[in-house]
């Protein structure tokens, strides 16, 4: 079961947003490798919004995900792709369906 997330809002400079995207889809290879993330997702709201979803089952999960390879990542590109630094948001999960 899933009980904590992160929602993460990004706002790509203008003409970056092949990359952000491409970037994203990158993420899912290292993601992979987390044990502790449950699911994730790279999301798209907009032309140029994007987002990242994942869910943990508990907080360590959630903080080894936050030290992890794809944070990091995300704070080195930030500067060149993004408009204005990542929104980061903890979350609880209340209600959940994951298919086994």
């Amino acid at each position: 079961m899933v009980n904590v997330g992160l929602f993460v809002r990004l706002e790509a400079k203008p003409g970056k947003e092949s990359e952000v995207e491409a970037f994203l889809k990158g993420g899912l290879v290292l993601v992979e490798e987390e044990p502790g993330t449950t699911v994730w997702f790279a999301i798209r709201f907009g032309p140029t919004t994007f987002g990242i979803f994942d869910a943990f089952e508990n907080e360590e999960g959630r903080q080894a995900h936050l030290s992890g390879k794809v944070a990091a990542a995300l704070m080195e590109k930030a500067p060149e792709l993004l408009a204005t630094a990542p929104t980061i948001e903890k979350v609880d999960v209340f209600a959940a369906k994951l298919r086994a």
